[in-house]
């Protein structure tokens, strides 16, 4: 059966008025070569009985290894996406601040996986082995196929906030 993530985009919009979004490269040794469809917005599945946007913001903190900055502005819903293997993928976009944390020493949470598969042995992985501001265009090339529709939906809020 399917499993539903629950996800926070993060944005910030440069001074010239572009804008970048704030991406996870998958970790482990699966995704270690990879580059074009190994990077995520920063997600996780949602626990029984738990609201979505709590545990978007949840698992971003600890994929990240930090408590989040508040967001000047309301976060955004994205809405749902669904992965090609079916799991589903609900996401929320929050303004970062240009004075926010730095990133380039995330301490991401782990994971225990079978690595080589079938070979009985268990190794640690980062769930998310760095982090990497991107263009949207960027962003939409490396991301897993369907979170590029979530990068669309931000682009579309941002430029007609009033819809």
């Amino acid at each position: 059966m399917p499993t539903t993530s629950a996800g926070l985009l993060p944005y910030r919009q440069l001074p010239d008025g572009g804008l970048e979004v704030l991406l996870g490269h998958m970790g482990g040794p699966f995704w270690a070569r990879k580059d074009a469809g190994a990077w995520t917005v920063l997600k996780g599945e949602l626990a029984p009985g738990e609201d979505p946007h709590a545990a978007a913001l949840r698992e971003a903190s600890e994929e990240l290894g930090i408590q989040l900055p508040p967001s000047s502005a309301p976060d955004l819903e994205l809405g749902e996406v669904r992965q090609r293997a079916g799991k589903r993928v609900l996401a929320w976009a929050r303004k970062w601040p240009r004075t926010g944390p730095d990133l380039s020493q995330i301490a991401s949470n782990t994971l225990e996986i079978e690595w080589p598969p079938r070979s009985g042995q268990r190794v640690e992985i980062p769930e998310i082995d760095r982090v990497a501001w991107l263009s949207p265009d960027e962003a939409r090339r490396l991301a897993v196929s369907a979170q590029a529709a979530l990068i669309d939906r931000l682009e579309a809020a941002l430029a007609n906030p009033a819809a």
